[in-house]
């Protein structure tokens, strides 16, 4: 028996994921003195709100115990647990740290997913399905490993004043960013352990059009599954997938809202681009 464990980073609820056989361990936002489980104890929306009160808020991991107990629970099964980005959050730290104090944990198996949200959710699932189809444990690692390679991550933030609030960039960048109306775009590094600078642009269309010249660079075509994630922000969302249609041609493409560990990074209204090779078990 094989079970699979992630974090939320899916962009899935406890109670979503056991309903697609998955176990996460969820991650939490401190925000005005409170710290919440994203999903459980606040949505997107509740979060932003506090934010706009003109709160700055930060993020934190699963409870090393929290993932433990994910563990011990599956004692008698062989445990595959593909984590968020190593680098972006101490996720995978906390998944590893805690697979060496299980009763169990020469079954576990820990990913490093080097990604998160869209593609990190379909390579849980696709783990799923593997396992349904009589998939063996290494094969099934394998198999998520070389996907891992495929996938790519930009992000558009879209609110200048929280960046600056936050420290993410200073206050005269802030001010000329707003002035001449500059559109940001950072992607995730190819070792998945940071945000850096992709480009800079004068209109989003322009920034949407920019990430799309480098993922058909890169080989994205409709074989590929592309993620437009947003932090209350679906219009902008619409058009970003608009675009994207426009320059890769019958282009498969989900709409998300991100969570609010998400969302402190990327801050409200901000929209992410991302991709991930397909696999034949799962389109």
């Amino acid at each position: 028996m094989i079970k699979i464990v992630s974090d939320s980073s899916t962009l899935y609820s406890a109670m979503e994921a056991r309903a697609n056989n998955i176990e996460v361990a969820t991650l939490s936002v401190t925000i005005n003195n409170s710290t919440y489980k994203e999903y459980e104890e606040i949505n997107t929306e509740e979060f932003i709100d506090i934010i706009n009160e003109g709160h700055i808020p930060t993020s934190s991991q699963p409870a090393i115990g929290e993932v433990l107990e994910i563990y011990n629970k599956y004692s008698d099964y062989e445990i595959i647990n593909i984590a968020m980005a190593d680098g972006l959050s101490g996720t995978y730290n906390s998944a590893y740290m805690a697979k060496e104090m299980a009763e169990n944990k020469d079954k576990i198996s820990v990913i490093n997913s080097k990604t998160l949200c869209g593609p990190h959710r379909y390579l849980v699932d696709l783990a799923v399905k593997l396992v349904e189809s009589g998939k063996q444990k290494e094969e099934i690692i394998n198999i998520i490993e070389e996907l891992i390679k495929t996938s790519e991550s930009f992000l558009i933030p879209n609110d200048f004043d929280y960046l600056v609030r936050g420290g993410r960039i200073s206050t005269l960048a802030g001010k000329i960013g707003i002035l001449i109306k500059l559109v940001p775009v950072v992607k995730i590094s190819e070792d998945g352990k940071r945000l850096i600078k992709f480009t800079t642009k004068r209109t989003f269309s322009k920034a949407v059009a920019k990430i799309c010249e480098a993922l058909l660079e890169a080989g994205v075509d409709n074989t590929y599954n592309i993620y437009v994630s947003h932090a209350c922000n679906e219009e902008l969302a619409i058009l970003a997938k608009n675009i994207i249609l426009e320059n890769i041609k019958d282009s498969k493409i989900e709409i998300k809202k991100l969570g609010p560990v998400f969302t402190t990074q990327g801050g409200p209204r901000c929209i992410s681009i991302q991709t991930i090779k397909k696999h034949n078990m799962l389109g």
